[in-house]
This record gives structure tokens, sequence and C-alpha cells, in this order.
């Protein structure tokens, strides 16, 4: 028996061309795919770094605890004119420390939030969550007389929960990608080499002036000499973000941090 096949002219030529143009389609969204997130809804995240080829970094200073680091911490960035310094103060440390607030807000240094209750904010409900930043922002404007807009959460605990609610708010997460461990006391020389040995252009190096960490201030004026003497410049957290792309190393989550360091006191 003999079989014919009749084929429609047209429509060959219709399914032709939408297969020429589904193809098309892919490409262009196969090529222009990173352009194409840029419109794409992004999830709240944490910043570490800030992508950039300019020898820029951002010294930060957790404050929580205690008055004789703040003060020669101060004293040493005055000495060495350093301008740009992010400082992030827990609000029940400033509210009993409004003399040395006031020193850091004169010479210009930028304020950021360190939260009120030092706690892992996630394991908060999502209303103790918004109460603690809140609280702490309401006491830092008052004191500093404007909202900050970064926030470090304390022991740098955080969860997708609390990255929402902090942006809800206004804030921005701020981590770090150089953790000095200077608040393990582990020798002037080991602070300064793991801050130097690591910064890199785009880096939020992590510090502290609360008084358990007893070796910063010995360990910053050599900090800030060998760091100039690579060619880095210093810049706030605020002043990098605005400066340069912000597509940084970010993490939606950091609830397992607490596995990876001790909390410190900060």
């Amino acid at each position: 028996m003999n079989h014919f096949f009749v084929f429609n002219g047209r429509r060959i030529k219709k399914i032709f061309f939408l297969t020429v143009a589904a193809i098309l389609a892919i490409s262009i969204i196969w090529v222009e795919k990173n352009n194409l997130s840029v419109f794409a809804p992004h999830p709240p995240a944490a910043v570490y770094s800030v992508p950039t080829e300019r020898k820029v970094v951002a010294l930060t200073f957790d404050i929580s605890w205690g008055e004789k680091r703040a003060e020669p911490i101060l004293e040493i960035l005055k000495a060495k004119n350093v301008k740009n310094v992010t400082f992030f103060l827990s609000s029940p440390w400033s509210k009993t420390h409004p003399d040395i607030v006031k020193k850091i807000t004169d010479a210009g240094y930028e304020v950021g939030s360190h939260g009120h209750k030092h706690d892992n904010y996630s394991q908060y409900s999502d209303e103790e969550i918004r109460k603690q930043i809140t609280i702490a922002d309401g006491i830092l404007r008052d004191m500093t007389g404007k909202s900050p807009n970064l926030i470090r959460m304390p022991n740098g605990d955080f969860d997708k929960r609390v990255l929402r609610i902090a942006e809800d708010l206004n804030y921005k997460v701020i981590q770090w990608d150089t953790d000095s461990l200077d608040w393990k006391n582990p020798g002037v020389d080991t602070i300064i080499n793991r801050v130097v040995g690591k910064a890199h252009p785009g880096d939020i190096i992590l510090l502290h002036a609360s008084d358990s960490c007893k070796q910063t201030h010995e360990a910053l004026p050599v900090i800030i000499d060998q760091l100039r003497a690579k060619g880095y410049e210093f810049v706030t957290v605020s002043q990098m973000i605005s400066q340069t792309n912000t597509n940084g190393k970010t993490v939606e989550d950091r609830s397992a941090w607490n596995e990876l360091t001790s909390p410190y006191f900060t």
C-alpha cells in the first residue's frame, strides 16, 4: 500500500518562522540575562563588601559597652587624619555615654546602629525584631540629630526576616569581609597582620572600640600606616556604597553564623 503525505506550504512556513522567532528570543534572553536581572526584584541582602577597582576600604568599629577604648581610638584617628570612619553604636551604650557619642559625631564620623539589646535577633519574633531596631533608631536619632540608615546586627546574626524588616525600616544590614578578631585579643601583631593581609578594594573591615578589646588601639596606628603604604584610602560605608557598584558580596541568611564564631562582647 502506498502512503501519500500532503504538506501545507503555509503551515510549514508558519512553523518555520515561529521556530526562528523562538530561537532568537532565547538567544536574546541568554545574552542579556545579566542586564535583565537588574530589573528583577532582589530579596534584601547584607552587604559584606563592595566590588570596585578603587583602593578604598571602610574601617568600622562596633561599640556596646565600656568607656576606656573608644576615646583612645578617636584620638588615634584624629592624629592620623582619618576622617572617614563608620561607628556602629548600640543604643543603651550611647544613652549612657553621650559625651563619647558627641565626640564621634563632632569629628564627622558616620554613625550606624548596632541595635538595642545585644542579642541574636534571628531568634526573635517579627514584632520584637522591629521593636529592637526602632528603639535603637529613636535613641540614636535623638542623640545624633539624624536617623541612621545602616545597621550591624549584634553578633553579626540575622536571617531573611531580619533583613526584610530592616529594609522595611529603611536600613541596610552591613557585615564585613575582613574580621580583625580583635575581640579575641590575639595579640597586636596578629590583629595587624589579619587586617592588612586580608584587606582588598571595597573591603569592610570589622574592628571594635569596646572595653573587652584591649589591643585594638595599639594595632590601629600600624594598620592605618600600612594600608596607606599600600595605596588605600579610607571611606565610610555609605561613601563606598554610593560611589561604587552596589552588587557586592551579599548573603541572604546568616542564621548559621553563630556556628562559625563565638559571640563577641562589643
